[in-house]
């Protein structure tokens, strides 16, 4: 399974991680015992909502925050109206019936596991750990901070840049001059590395010593460039609580499948193969002689 479905395994983490968070009682401050509706008689509680959203965690994200309470509540109370009436007519006692409980009673054990034994084993900690060894010898990408200042021709262009040798202030002429949109922010577009800017404006801004500008216009698609390199440097590394979530879910995963190969080893599995009818094999075989 772990071979076969590694993208369903991660998804089934990250669902994990989503249902446990919800239904703990920073969610729900009441007693789980506390009744929040009754259908012919039989309570529904608090605890029955957590695991209500346990259940809806993926619907939940369509509804805002404020109204899951009272979603949930709906929810299990048409859920009881139909129990009952499954009840009156017998359902209960039928064999798919029991063989769907008996599952459902597996899946329950299994999620009860994973959250005592698994999910809420990862401390701290084992985040600020995963952080250091992924992240302590970091070097990031080389990238500038640069500003520009963008015009329609070259002649405006070749002029601001003798404005600029003259001792005129960059970002002033950008707000004052610029056709672009960061042009009212002084030209400023922030870091950026290798790959996010057109070719012609990236080879000139990476060729530029930090504080030194263009000393002829850069053309693209977009019109004529003057282009500042403020600063040079080496991307950092992002700051934990950044990564946290992640790194969270990649210890639970490792986790997930360490304990899987663990109980593997110590059960008796023993996968059944479904056997062929013997019409099956008959029509196979005349499938191979009609190719």
């Amino acid at each position: 399974m772990l071979r076969k479905f590694p993208t369903v395994l991660k998804c089934s983490v990250a669902a994990f991680t989503l249902v446990i968070g919800f239904g703990t009682a920073s969610v729900y401050a009441q007693d789980v015992d506390d009744v929040v509706a009754t259908v012919d008689q039989v309570e529904i509680t608090e605890g029955d909502l957590a695991y209500a959203a346990q259940d809806y965690a993926n619907q939940l994200q369509q509804v805002p925050p404020n109204e899951w309470r009272g979603v949930l509540t709906d929810v299990l109370v048409e859920m009881n109206l139909l129990a009952n009436a499954a009840k009156e007519q017998g359902l209960q006692d039928e064999p798919d019936f029991k063989r769907l409980m008996e599952f459902e009673r597996t899946r329950a054990l299994r999620n009860a596991y994973f959250q005592k034994f698994i999910q809420n084993t990862i401390s701290e900690d084992d985040i600020q750990a995963a952080y250091d060894e992924q992240f302590g010898d970091f070097k990031g990408e080389q990238e500038i901070s640069a500003r520009h200042i963008l015009v329609e021709t070259e002649d405006e262009a070749k002029q601001i840049i003798a404005d600029l040798e003259g001792g005129a202030d960059f970002a002033e002429l950008a707000k004052e001059k610029s056709t672009g949109p960061s042009g009212k922010n002084g030209g400023q577009l922030g870091f950026f590395g290798k790959g996010q800017m057109v070719p012609e404006f990236e080879e000139a801004a990476f060729a530029l010593e930090p504080g030194s500008f263009t000393k002829e216009p850069v053309k693209t698609q977009f019109g004529y460039h003057i282009i500042l390199n403020e600063e040079a440097r080496e991307r950092p590394a992002p700051a934990l609580e950044e990564v946290a979530d992640q790194l969270r879910q990649n210890l639970v995963l490792e986790k997930f499948r360490a304990k899987l190969e663990e109980l593997r080893a110590s059960a008796d599995v023993a996968i059944v193969e479904p056997v062929e009818a013997e019409g099956d094999d008959a029509a196979a075989q005349d499938g191979e002689k009609a190719e």
